[in-house]
């Protein structure tokens, strides 16, 4: 009878939808049948921390998504609050108790294979100003690592020839360097050959459209888009998969995390530890694929 109060109670003065009733329903059920399997009665003044975490724990072993372990957490937890409210027990035992953290959506990034066709400008047999501009702004966020608004905001005056490097600003206005190859040098001087013969440019910045004007985070967004399409199997396409592509072959190649973080401008590891789960995930991909006892 509790349970049935309790969903009234919702209904009544909480306003709660038809739809959360329902599902509150169904987590309390579920809750008190997996008490009933395991002490043989549901008492709810015998409820305590230790139960609710043990049902936690088989909920994820059972493959239930943390999305739906919290909601079900959620349920009780209101459930025993109302319990606590009307003198049923004393206090509630899921005040303290934690779900589980939502998973992370790995993200979305191609290796240098796929990349290779579309990032090889000496092949682009058109010189227009455009068409190498934009190959060129490819090849550059994956190279560096750097966001969309950072390439945006760069300027001639930010590259340093002598040291092979570029200063970039991030976000917070924290400035970082980054290192650049010595072909990515030829690479970059022959693109400001072509802009600086092509273009008008009195614009301080690095890449610029055809009338010398800065770039505009949209443009920089359907330039990348338009070449990753040549990728099928790439399911996202967009700049920030060229940041994600760069720090998974940097760890994929033996780079240090610490050194990643520092080359994206992350203020936080736990912002760069992303990627040694995707690292893990291909690295499990290889083994399954190669190792002659892994399909047996």
């Amino acid at each position: 009878m509790l349970k049935e109060k309790f969903i009234k109670y919702l209904r009544n003065e909480k306003n709660y939808s038809s739809h959360t009733e329902i599902s509150y329903f169904k987590d309390l059920t579920q809750f008190e049948e997996f008490i009933k399997e395991k002490c043989h009665s549901f008492e709810p003044v015998q409820i305590e921390r230790d139960h609710i975490r043990m049902w936690i724990a088989h909920l994820i072993e059972q493959g239930v998504k943390s999305v739906s372990v919290n909601r079900k957490l959620s349920a009780l937890k209101s459930f025993f609050k109302y319990l606590e409210r009307e003198g049923v027990v004393s206090k509630s035992p899921a005040e303290h108790v934690s779900g589980p953290k939502k998973s992370k959506k790995l993200p979305s990034f191609a290796n240098d294979n796929d990349l290779s066709n579309i990032l090889d400008i000496e092949n682009k047999s058109s010189e227009d100003f455009n068409t190498v501009r934009n190959t060129f702004i490819l090849y550059f966020l994956y190279v560096t690592g750097m966001r969309r608004s950072e390439l945006i905001h760069l300027k001639d005056c930010d590259i340093d020839f002598y040291s092979k490097n570029i200063r970039v600003l991030g976000k917070r206005n924290k400035e970082r360097i980054i290192p650049l190859a010595d072909t990515t040098i030829e690479k970059l001087k022959d693109y400001i050959y072509i802009r600086n013969r092509e273009v008008e440019n009195n614009s301080p910045f690095l890449f610029v459209k055809n009338n010398g004007e800065p770039l505009y985070p949209k443009m920089v967004y359907n330039i990348v888009r338009e070449q990753l399409d040549e990728i099928p199997t790439l399911s996202k396409k967009s700049p920030h998969v060229l940041r994600h592509s760069f720090a998974t072959e940097m760890l994929n190649n033996g780079a240090e995390i610490n050194a990643v973080k520092e080359l994206l401008g992350h203020s936080s590891l736990a912002s760069t530890e992303i990627y040694t789960h995707v690292t893990f995930e291909e690295l499990v991909k290889v083994y399954n694929n190669a190792h002659p006892r892994a399909k047996k």
